[in-house]
């Protein structure tokens, strides 16, 4: 997706991440200033005797451990503000499909938009067709549990292909305008985050999956968010011969297209009516259980592809930061946050008296999915400032709710199943405090940045020194 390297579904299906020396000046003592080496984290080595990066007369570098200075800003401090006008963006794409058919396709597009069209304005736009999407599923299926009309998934598909064309576009026609930016790759990875919810929904109202919507936007979020932390150590994003941006959503929308033939029906009956080759296999301990097809989708989405992409960001991680002989543990804390979020939300939805997750999947996947964009922005600006490798504290702010529910959802099992607040208010306060705290993130961090950069949001001219 050239500067889009994590969309929807997250997946890189095993790719590799490169250490990139191309973000930054190549002096060597440049570099090795800008590059924030693991010797500044607490546990790495140094040759004996020699002085720390923070204390070298020359160095920029903050002391490890302490948030950066940000005096005088919300979320950016100098050093941010200086690495920033450095940032250059550092990825490939090697799908033979992208490379051979759809890379092509989108060199045509491009063409079809006026050169006075910002790159983040087509942005914003793919990612409505998302929200409509959504809609369209919460219209005909407000508990995603019964069919919609057929139209409806065909415009799910035709949606989602719009989206991941606009996504694909948009970096193409950055380089057209030589409007290149760090904005710009925050713009679209953030649009990408939030998109992991509203398509999780669009599916929800495909497969006909009720409160099992929720459990197909984890398996979107867990790879998307480990391909953004392994993003953050290597600098430079590899998508291999098969990876989700293209292959897999490519598969979503041709789900979507085939539910217009076969009806949602077919995913939510039991999977030997839905491919009665299995009803010929003998499976005596499922003989008496009925399993809708979805969860047998479910199933193989998490073995076939999370797992094995899990396994490939934390092993890639891993190289990165024994080579630069830092802490694995520092590493690792920075998926504290969203272990947090799923854990937290998890025993929400186990405690929750209304059953939250079966009667309203479109409330808990969009607040959670905006708690997620949340954490996801928090790190994806951390990369573009360079800010020391570790736990951040501020990412636990979009957690702090999270407290009042399953506070709620206790008191409940105590008194008789009766909460102290009625939990859709709860839902609906979660929602608005999540969606509140994305979008202060998001126009702060806009504003300080174009301002740091001299440039605007949604316009091509540069701002007037």
């Amino acid at each position: 997706m050239d500067s889009h390297g994590l969309i929807l579904t997250g997946y890189h299906f095993g790719g590799r991440f490169k250490k990139s020396t191309r973000r930054h000046p190549t002096t060597p003592v440049q570099h090795r200033r800008n590059r924030a080496p693991f010797s500044a984290l607490p546990g790495a080595s140094r040759p004996p005797g020699a002085p720390s990066t923070s204390d070298h007369p020359r160095s920029r570098r903050r002391p490890a451990g302490r948030e950066p200075d940000r005096a005088g800003m919300g979320f950016i401090g100098a050093h941010g503000v200086e690495t920033l006008k450095r940032y250059k963006y550092s990825g490939e794409d090697r799908s033979v499909v992208a490379k051979y058919v759809l890379q092509p396709f989108w060199s045509r597009c491009v063409t079809l938009f006026p050169l006075w069209m910002p790159p983040n304005m087509i942005t914003l736009t793919g990612f409505t067709f998302l929200v409509l999407s959504a809609l369209l599923g919460y219209i005909y299926s407000p508990r995603l549990d019964t069919a919609p009309p057929r139209w409806v998934h065909l415009a799910h598909g035709l949606l989602l292909f719009l989206y991941q064309t606009f996504d694909a576009v948009d970096g193409k026609q950055a380089r057209r305008t030589s409007s290149s930016s760090p904005l710009g790759e925050l713009f679209d990875h953030g649009c990408d985050a939030l998109a992991c919810a509203f398509e999780a929904l669009a599916l929800g109202s495909t497969l006909m999956c009720g409160g099992w919507t929720f459990c197909f936007w984890v398996v979107a979020a867990v790879p998307f968010y480990l391909a953004t932390w392994e993003h953050f150590f290597t600098n430079t994003l590899i998508l291999p011969t098969i990876n989700g941006p293209t292959e897999g959503l490519m598969l979503i929308y041709v789900s979507h297209l085939f539910t217009f033939l076969t009806g949602a029906e077919w995913w939510a009956q039991d999977f030997r009516k839905s491919l009665p080759i299995f009803g010929w296999i003998p499976l005596p301990f499922l003989s008496e259980i009925e399993i809708p097809l979805y969860v047998i989708v479910l199933i193989l989405m998490i073995m076939g592809a999370v797992i094995p992409t899990v396994r490939s960001n934390v092993s890639n991680v891993q190289e990165v930061v024994e080579a630069r002989k830092g802490s694995m543990a520092l590493a690792l804390a920075m998926i504290l946050p969203f272990i947090a979020l799923l854990a937290g939300v998890s025993i929400w939805c186990y405690l929750s008296p209304s059953s939250i997750m079966r009667n309203q999947p479109h409330l808990l996947v969009i607040g959670t999915g905006f708690n997620f964009g949340y954490l996801v922005g928090r790190m994806i600006l951390a990369h573009l400032c360079d800010e020391p490798k570790g736990l951040k504290s501020g990412m636990f702010m979009s957690l702090v709710f999270l407290c009042f529910p399953i506070a709620n959802a206790l008191i409940a099992k105590i008194n008789d199943g009766t909460p102290l607040v009625d939990e859709l208010v709860l839902l609906v306060l979660y929602c608005a405090y999540t969606v509140g705290l994305y979008l202060h993130l998001a126009v702060s961090v806009v504003h300080e940045i174009k301002d740091a950069l001299g440039i605007y949001c949604f316009r091509i001219t540069r701002k007037e020194a």
